[in-house]
């Protein structure tokens, strides 16, 4: 995934597309930083979470940005979303997603909304990268609460 990003700055640059090389070597830039800092290994793990947290940080933007009434940022920041969800792995359907989590309640099987971390700590693994964990988390809340 990081070698593939680099060949994509490297195309970028030759298509003069300014805003797909200004994000992507952000991102790159943000796993370089992770790697020093953290002292991990790059690999598609690191990548899927530092583009996560790109894509998190830029829909935290948007909402700013619609207070603000600034549709020009919007569009931008929703392109650039839209480029950094490629090069994440294939989302799993509401289907798919509810499997895992019906499987990981199997497992725990919770008593009580107190027993969230326990599902979270063994359902992240599955899903991380896959589906929002924001929805995510809100659809285990549900399932907890109706029990």
């Amino acid at each position: 995934m990081y070698d593939k990003i680099k060949q994509d700055i490297v195309s970028a640059m030759k298509e003069k597309n300014t805003l797909k090389l200004q994000t992507l070597r952000g991102i790159k830039g943000d796993a370089d930083l992770e790697h020093i800092n953290k002292g991990v290994e790059v690999n598609d793990e690191l990548m899927i979470a530092v583009l996560s947290r790109g894509i998190k940080t830029r829909k935290e933007s948007i909402v700013e940005f619609e207070k603000g009434k600034r549709q020009d940022l919007i569009d931008k920041t929703l392109e650039e979303i839209n480029l950094l969800q490629t090069y994440l792995p294939a989302q799993l359907s509401k289907e798919e997603l509810d499997k895992t989590i019906d499987e990981v309640f199997k497992k725990v099987n919770p008593k009580s909304e107190k027993d969230m971390g326990l599902i979270m700590k063994e359902l992240t693994p599955l899903v991380k990268g896959k589906a929002d964990m924001k929805g995510v988390s809100s659809l285990i809340k549900e399932k907890l609460s109706n029990l």
